[in-house]
Formats: structure tokens, C-alpha cells, sequence
């Protein structure tokens, strides 16, 4: 372990001698101050964890004094305990990264089996992600919506902007699943119906290059409810990824250069996603850590309105706070959950390496 301290203190120390050089071309200080933002916890984690054990050294030197005796053995009981709770975080710190974790994240719901049910719960989602987002002082944009008859959604893609949002957001891909009487049921029945979240990280010119000439740009335009143009122009946008047959759309801005803007950030997430899942299917051993696949055909949770329970079946955990977990205030509970059983894995793994 003392090598990797030795190996990450340096590395730090290297790149904050780089970013002060100024010699970095403005891409490459963006890369470099990432790589920067990414080691200063562990880093601060290292020399507090090497600080107390300094301390502990001469603590046990000053048992030879008789007139400090005491209050060495009182000094050296406090630093064992510093040690042992520093070993855990410095074990965390040292755990392999998600290069993605400390950006933003594109997030997509769309409503699965159920009809016109499955898009309320659209809703739903989106407002206790929106809530979430709120306590956490991120930014939400819209990038495109697709509202139902009854003012849900059949879909909406939106971006979260914020520190650590991809994260704290990344374990929410995958199947949800709702089970109440829908405002549409007049006999009282419980239905079940269930909506797909996909969580995709941002992605950035320095993360992945699309050459124009892959790309078929389609205008069109923009509709309305029912097929009604909601305009005259072709103001909406469709953008397909012919190499990987990636396609993204908008049509909610005014204009097709903004309608264009905001296809072009989606299909750039969607294209980053399919390259990391590829390397991720190539890193077999990594993935069997992630707490389930992120595949949006796995059921990952159950939202149950009769009995006000929330069940993550990936981590076996049931909270009987459905309100303020839907408000997203207690949505933090579960996603803590998840993290903390990914990073007891992920030690496992390393402890068995």
C-alpha cells in the first residue's frame, strides 16, 4: 500500500506542477484539472492517514518519559482508533474510478408497459428526480419531452448538471416498477406498470471525437399531440450515428439550430455510453461488481402506493417512506444504499486479488 501512496502523492504533486506551468493548451488543462479535481480526496485521505501514524510514533516514544506515561497511553488509544477508521477510507480512496462519476449526466425515462398509467409514473419519476436534483443545487435542462394525453410522459430526456451528479444518479438505470390503482381505474383495482430510466454520462469533446461525415442530419417538422404541426418550419431535428446506427432527436426548442444543439449533446452521451459499455464487457471481472447491469430491461425497483414501500431488489433493501422518497428528499437513503454495497464489492474483489 505504501507504494500507491507514494505513486498517487507524486502523480498529484506532478500535475499540479503541470497545471502551473502554463504551457497546457486550454484542452489540455481541462483534462489535466480533472485528472487534479479526481486525486485531491484520496490524496487528503493519504496524509491525513500518514500524518496520525507519525503522530502515533511519537506518542510511543514518550512512553519512556514516566511523567508523560499517562497521557501517552490516552494520546497513542485515540490514534489507534484515527488509524483504523483512515484504513477504511484510504482502502476507498484507493479503489479504482469511474473516469464519469464526476460529471454531469444525461438522464432518459420513458414509459414502459402500463399506457397512459406508465406515463403518470413518467412523471413522477421526473419530479422526484427533479426534487433530488433541487436538494442537491444541481441544474436540470430539458433537452426533450414527449407528453401523453394525460400530462405524463411517454418521454423525457433531461440533463443534470453538478458535481459528482453521474455518481449519485448511476444506479438509477434500469427497470421501475409501480404497483397502485391508476387515477384512470374506476373499480379500485391495483395495477402494475413499469417505466425505463437510462442514466448516461455527459460527454465532452476531450471524451469522445464524432466525425461529421458519420453523421445524417433529417429536418422535419416539429409536431404536436395528435400529429399537429406545431409549426410551419422544419424546425425539428433528427441526427443519426450512421457507423453505430445511433440516432437522437428534438424538436421542443424554437429553432433548428437550438433544436440541433441539443440532439447533437444527446447522441454524444448515447455514443460515450455504447463505447463504455464495450470496454466495460471487455473488463468482465469489473462488471460483475456493479450493482446490476444497468440494463433497462432488469427490474431494480418496486414502488408500492398501498402500502407506501419502496423496494431496491438489487441490494434487498424496503423503505416504507414512499412520499419522501418520490419527493426525492429521502432518495439519498437508497442511493447510499447502493454506493456503500458497490464499494464493499469492489474492496471485497481487491481483498481477494
Amino acid at each position: 500500500m505504501s507504494d500507491n501512496f507514494k505513486n498517487i502523492l507524486e502523480k498529484f504533486k506532478s500535475l499540479e506542477n503541470k497545471m502551473s506551468s502554463g504551457d497546457l493548451s486550454q484542452q489540455e488543462y481541462i483534462q489535466t484539472s480533472k485528472e487534479y479535481a479526481s486525486l485531491e480526496k484520496p490524496v487528503q485521505t493519504i496524509q491525513a492517514y500518514l500524518k496520525a501514524q507519525d503522530e502515533l510514533v511519537q506518542a510511543e516514544t514518550m512512553l519512556k518519559d514516566p511523567e508523560m506515561k499517562e497521557m501517552a497511553f490516552a494520546e497513542i488509544k485515540s490514534l489507534k482508533g484515527q488509524i483504523e477508521s483512515l484504513q477504511y477510507d484510504v482502502k476507498l480512496a484507493l479503489l479504482p474510478k469511474d473516469t464519469a462519476d464526476d460529471g454531469n449526466a444525461i438522464l432518459e425515462i420513458r414509459a414502459g408497459t402500463g399506457g397512459d398509467e406508465a406515463a403518470l409514473f413518467a412523471s413522477n419519476l421526473f419530479s422526484m428526480y427533479m426534487g433530488y436534483a433541487e436538494k442537491h443545487r444541481w441544474k436540470v435542462e430539458i433537452l426533450s419531452a414527449s407528453e401523453s394525453d394525460l400530462k405524463g410522459y411517454k418521454e423525457i430526456v433531461a440533463e443534470f448538471s453538478g458535481q459528482g451528479v453521474y455518481a449519485r444518479l448511476k444506479f438509477e438505470s434500469g427497470t421501475h416498477r409501480v404497483q397502485r390503482v391508476p387515477e384512470t381505474e374506476s373499480g379500485g383495482r391495483i395495477h402494475t406498470s413499469a417505466v425505463t430510466v437510462a442514466v448516461m454520462p455527459e460527454a465532452e469533446d476531450i471524451d469522445i471525437e464524432i466525425n461529421p461525415a458519420d453523421l445524417r442530419i433529417d429536418v422535419y417538422r416539429a409536431s404536436g399531440a395528435g400529429g399537429q404541426h406545431v409549426n410551419k418550419t422544419e424546425s425539428a431535428v433528427r441526427i443519426t450515428h450512421i457507423p453505430t446506427g445511433t440516432v437522437s432527436q428534438c424538436q421542443d426548442q424554437p429553432s433548428q439550430h437550438k433544436n440541433k444543439a441539443q440532439a447533437m449533446k444527446m447522441l454524444r452521451a448515447r455514443i460515450y455510453e455504447k463505447v463504455r459499455e464495450g470496454q466495460s464487457k471487455e473488463r468482465s471481472d469489473l462488471r460483475k461488481l456493479q450493482v446490476g447491469s444497468g440494463d433497462r430491461s432488469e427490474r431494480i425497483r418496486t414502488y408500492n402506493y398501498p402500502q407506501s414501500r419502496v423496494s431496491d431488489h438489487r441490494i434487498n433493501l424496503t423503505l416504507y417512506k414512499l412520499d419522501s422518497i418520490l419527493s426525492g428528499e429521502g432518495l439519498d437513503e437508497v442511493v447510499d444504499a447502493l454506493i456503500e454495497d458497490h464499494q464493499l464489492k469492489l474492496l471485497a474483489s481487491v481483498a481477494e486479488a
